[in-house]
């Protein structure tokens, strides 16, 4: 307990449960979305904070996969910014460079907020993605998975990049610069 209040913990979200997560997601703008915002997040080790406050320019990509600028972090007290390296991915159902082509490529955006709200028509809205969006995005692919959405939040994709990566091996001081 922290000031009168519970800490809950959140749990991780693995590789494994992410790529059943995205079995059955569609190439439409809502799927497309959705798997760039989750593999991003769960690659970079980006808080939602940092995930809906990219714009397409902050994400550049290069031969080695994609460069993210997050301009603010919430520990980047100076406001310098800081520059983050997204690898391919082995597998093309979880490569987080081939889910961003994807979502540019279906939602025809060059400029701007990088992850838009999607209505349930599939039609793209020009307003920015909250904070909170993602938390229920994810939660609503773990129940689609057959996890329980009460244990899963905007954190579980940062967990869950360093619960993956510990488990395989890296440094902790590598995981940490991530």
């Amino acid at each position: 307990r922290t000031l009168g209040i519970a800490q809950r913990q959140v749990r991780p979200v693995t590789v494994p449960e992410l790529r059943t997560m995205f079995q059955g997601l569609g190439t439409d703008p809502g799927g497309c979305r959705d798997r760039a915002l989750l593999l991003l997040g769960f690659a970079g080790a980006l808080r939602r904070s940092e995930l809906v406050g990219l714009d397409v320019a902050d994400v550049t990509e290069g031969s080695d996969g994609l460069t993210v600028r997050l301009r603010r972090s919430k520990t980047d007290q100076e406001g310098a910014g800081r520059i983050i390296g997204i690898p391919y991915g082995s597998n093309p159902v979880t490569c987080p460079v081939r889910a961003w082509r994807a979502w540019l490529e279906v939602s025809g955006i060059s400029e701007g907020p990088a992850f838009h709200a999607v209505d349930r028509h599939g039609q793209i809205r020009r307003t920015r993605l909250g904070g909170q969006a993602v938390a229920l995005v994810l939660k609503h692919h773990a129940a689609r998975a057959g996890l329980d959405p009460g244990e899963v939040a905007g954190h579980s994709l940062r967990a869950g990049l360093a619960t993956s990566a510990a488990a395989a091996g890296v440094p902790e001081r590598v995981i940490a610069e991530q």
